[in-house]
Parts: C-alpha cells; structure tokens; sequence
C-alpha cells in the first residue's frame, strides 16, 4: 500500500444520498470528475474486471458470444428504427466533420440488428447470443446516488435472435435465470419484477430489482401469490362499485374550490366520489397531442400507462393556454364538451358513475356525472398508479410497496427492429421472415454501487470475495526489515502463487491506522503480523464479515488461508435453482 495510487479518506467529500457511495469514496475505489461521470482507481477498476468476469462466464455458459459494437454510431441507423425522433436530449448527437449525424449509443439495439442483419441469413444459423461490455453515454438530467445513476457508464449488454417466439421465449428464460446467478454471485439480492418496455420497445420486460430506500422505483409486492411489478405497470383489484341510479346532472356553484381537498370538504362527499382531470401533452415529431385523462380524486395518474396508450416517448403537463384551447378550466375542468383531446377515463371512473366533477367554467362544478353517458367517446382504461394496499392482480390480497434500484433488465423486443432495419433470414420454407430478437442489459457501475450498499458496516465495505478487489489484507506492525517484515514479505509471495490475492500494508503508520483502513477497504480476510506475534510462532487471521480472529501458526498461514478463501470464493457458485415466474412458464 505504500506504492498505492489514490488515499483512502476519513471521510467522504461532496454529499450523496447513497452511504455505499460514500465508502466507495472512502476506500479510494472512485472518484467524481463532473456530473454522473466518474474515474475508477485501481482498487475499483479490480472490482469492475471481477464484476466483468462474472458477466462473461455466466453470459458464455448459456452459449452467448462476445462482440464489441461502436459507441460512435451513424445517425441513420437510429432513424431507420425510428428511436433517433423520439428520444429526447439524453440521447448524445453530434455531426462529424463531412456534416453527417452521428449519435454516442446509450444502447445498441440498432448496431446489434445491423450486425445480425449481415451475419444471419438462415434458420440454420439460428438461435445466436451476442453480448459486449462496452462504455456507452446517456446525458442523464439528474445523475444522483454516485454510481447508481450516471452519465457515462459501462454495460453488460447481450442480444438474442431466434426464429420466432417460442425460441426467444427460451431464450429469456436463460437470461432470466443467468441474472439471478450473476446477482447472488456478486453479493446483491434482487427481486425480479414485471417491468414497462419504455423506449426499447417489445412485448414484455422484467426489472431485477435491490431493494433498498435509496431507491428512485417504487415496486407493488404481493406476499401472498409473489406477484411483483414497477409501479410503472402494476395492475391491481379494487372491489366495483355498485352502481346507482343515474341521475340528471346537476351544476352547483363552488367558488374558491380547485382541488379535491377543497372540494369535498364544501359538498361532504369523499375523494372517491369525484372526478379528477389531469391534463398532459404528448410532444411528437411535428406536433402536440392533447390528452385529458380521468382518475377518481382518491387515485393518482400512472403517466407511463398514458404514456403507453398514446403511444408517446415522454409527456408533460399542459399549460393553462393549452387546457383553455381544448375547452377546458384549469382546476374546474371536466372530460365533458372538450375538443382536440384524447380522452382516457380510468376504469375505476367508468364503473363508479354518480361523480363530481368540474363544469368547465371557473367557480362550478357539476353532480351526477356518468363516464359512458355524458363523455362516451372517452377511452376505457387501466391509467391509475397502483398503491399499498391494493389488491393484487393475481390473488386479490392487499399488496406492499418497496422502493428499489434497477440492477439489470430483460426485455423482449420482438421484430421491432428487425423489422425495422430489415434483418431477415430465410425460414425452412423459403420464407423472408424479419430476426425475433431479446435485449438483456446490466450496468456494471450501478451493480458495483448496489454491491457496497449491501455489504457494508459502520466500519467500511464487505464486499464478497469475487469481486473485493483483493482476498486478503496483509497488515505489518513492525518495520520492513524486521523478522515480522521478512515473514510478511514471504507470505506475500506464497499467497500470490498460492492463488490468493493480497493488499500488503507495508507502509509506515500506527496499528490503529492500517487496521482502519482494512476494515475500511473490506477485504474477506486480514493478516496480522506483529514482533510479539512473530515471536509466539503465530499471526493472526481476521474474517472481516464475522469478526472472528484465528490464532494460526506461522508454517500454517498460507494454507489456512488459502483454503478459506477457497471456500469463500466457492459458496456462491451452489445455488438453489432459479424458479421461474408464471408469466415465464414454458
């Protein structure tokens, strides 16, 4: 440690909200250089090449084949798949110096098809994995939590091309179970859950979710059947309504009344009683669609499900100019009379009937209202974020929320670029058929940050011996050229050939200081060598997850060490099996 480049710190500089970051910080494993960019030193850029190991073994075990596609790609490509329009500014373009557009991949869909599409032209040639560990670029607004949400990152990306949907279907299902044993291979316990496509595209995504506070992902569990979901996309029962007469409307005068709270404290009616209008806008290529969406008062709007349904990459509250265009009143307004709108009524509205709602006009609000009587042309949908307590789609039982950090994810795409970019092969009949394809991603930075903030203590990291950037801390606590240092220096040497990778302390600082940094630093085991100890015969070896110290003697160190961490590095690789969601059964 005294040749060492980088310090480890007392304590964190800056602020994150993430304390696994700020001992990545500590334990000199990174360092920030701007926003959501970070440098790894070299205790961190071991962890990193351990993490990556771990991701090529179990990726080459279910036959995929490493590849290394371009950060830099040619725009047309991503107009071809249509995602160049769509994705906003955190997709990176530029244009070379012949003035041609250029984008920095955030993903590589397009290049993967690209490639597939000159490299695949028969069923024979089916099913193919391809993955890469490759730097890829996202101009995230808001990089937070350190290495949990960054700008400019490294992935675990792989692609798969079958020949239809069953084969993809297996496909997924061995990336399913390979990312259970890559997380329980790097010490971080996820839960996997029911996911939205978003701008990927396709016919289903899981999330692999470490759940944690520090969590941005609010996730709906079910403890009774294991229905787990994003919140994003979380179904749910709710007992319906009975429905009641259906009255005339009636219009009552309610001044000063533009939220739900206010508006049922005037008429004594309960939130669930009333009809909340939240106006959003969807921004297109050439044009602004307007969409009015209604949810009970007592419910929230899940704007990935409008989002869906409209068809939109991204959606935005409409200004107060926009509402009065579609013939509407700000914190009065109703789906009754507008124009220019798309109007979705939560399923929830469409059931209950006998609501309050606004009149479009400042100061009034209108009793009785009926979803298919009074706005008919409305569309009929599940657009309510899900809460605790709701029912769980598959068993009815009250659901719990958690909040959660996307480790990795899983999605099947389909033909949406294949179709897309044209990649086809020749099927057993002579057929043209477009690539059925899957996309399987893991942030390598972000498993890191999920690792530290799992194994962790008041004292420093406790990261599991794969992927701790060293086996063992070698701590001298005598001088270099003593006998304690003579013996350090050879069991240096005989742990190395041993298979064991050691953190030798050789610098010159107090007991208290290198034992600090030790713990800081989290090897799986520590070796301390003394002039007392020294002359027992004897050294001690401290496990840094239990905190047991073994007295061993000096001619039986390397073994005793080398064999535990044998174990250690074994324990991970006897997993029970992985056992598939229903929605995953084959």
């Amino acid at each position: 440690m005294s040749k060492a480049f980088g310090s480890t710190l007392h304590t964190a500089p800056g602020h994150s909200e993430s304390e696994g970051h700020q001992l990545l910080l500590r334990a000199a494993m990174v360092r920030q250089v701007g926003a959501g960019i970070f440098s790894y030193l070299p205790f961190g850029w071991r962890t990193i090449r351990k993490i990556e190991a771990i991701l090529r073994a179990e990726m080459e075990q279910i036959g995929g084949q490493e590849v290394s596609l371009p950060v830099v790609n040619p725009a047309d490509l991503w107009k071809e798949s249509g995602r160049y329009a769509k994705i906003g500014p955190e997709l990176a373009r530029f244009k070379d110096r012949r003035d041609r557009d250029m984008v920095l991949a955030m993903t590589h869909e397009e290049a993967a098809t690209t490639l597939a599409r000159t490299e695949i032209a028969s069923y024979r040639d089916l099913p193919r994995v391809v993955f890469q560990l490759q730097t890829k670029f996202r101009d995230d607004a808001r990089p937070r939590a350190g290495l949990i949400r960054v700008r400019e990152f490294i992935m675990k990306d792989a692609y798969s091309f079958a020949a239809d949907e069953d084969g993809l279907a297996e496909q997924y299902r061995e990336q399913f179970r390979a990312y259970h044993r890559i997380f329980r291979r790097c010490g971080v316990p996820v839960r996997a859950v029911l996911s939205d496509v978003g701008m990927m595209g396709g016919s289903m995504a899981h999330e692999f979710m470490y759940l944690t506070p520090i969590g941005e992902d609010t996730l709906l569990l079910c403890d009774g059947c294991g229905f787990a979901a994003n919140r994003e996309v979380a179904s749910f029962r709710e007992p319906v309504p009975v429905a009641g007469a259906i009255a005339e409307i009636e219009e009552v005068a309610t001044p000063g009344t533009t939220t739900i709270d206010q508006l049922t404290a005037l008429l004594g009616v309960t939130a669930a009683e009333t009809a909340k209008m939240v106006f959003l806008a969807a921004e297109r290529e050439d044009a602004v669609e307007f969409v009015a969406v209604v949810v009970r008062g007592d419910r929230e709007v899940n704007e990935t499900k409008v989002a869906n349904l409209v068809r939109a990459s991204a959606l935005r509250p409409m200004t107060e100019a926009e509402i009065q265009s579609i013939g509407a009143v700000a914190g009065y307004g109703s789906a009754i009379g507008l124009r220019n709108a798309t109007v979705l009524v939560d399923d929830l509205v469409a059931a209950a009937g006998g609501l309050v709602s606004g009149a479009n006009r400042a100061g009034f609000h209108l009793l009785n209202v009926n979803a298919g009587r009074d706005f008919p042309g409305g569309i009929v949908a599940d657009v309510t974020a899900a809460r605790a307590g709701d029912g769980c789609p598959s068993c009815g039982q009250g659901m719990r929320t958690v909040r959660g950090v996307e480790a990795g994810n899983i999605f099947k795409l389909g033909t949406r670029y294949s179709s897309a970019l044209n990649a086809v092969f020749l099927d057993a009949a002579g057929e043209r058929r477009p690539l059925t394809m899957g996309c399987y991603g893991i942030g390598v930075g972000r498993l890191l940050a999920c690792a530290a903030e799992e194994n962790r203590d008041e004292k420093g990291l406790r990261l599991p011996a794969a992927i701790a950037p060293y086996h063992v801390s070698l701590v001298l606590l005598d001088s270099a050229d003593s006998a304690a240092g003579v013996l350090a220096r050879r069991f240096y040497d005989d742990l190395w050939a041993a298979g064991v990778e050691v953190l030798f302390d050789d610098r010159v600082e107090r007991a208290g200081v290198k034992f600090a940094d030790a713990d800081l630093i989290g090897l799986p085991l520590r070796i301390t060598l003394g002039k007392r100890g020294v002359a027992d015969g004897t050294a001690e070896v401290r496990d840094r997850v239990t905190g047991e110290i073994s007295v061993v003697a000096l001619d039986d160190v390397v073994a005793v060490v080398r064999d535990r961490i044998a174990v250690l590095l074994a324990a991970p690789d006897s997993p029970a099996p992985v056992e598939l969601p229903d929605e995953l059964a084959a």
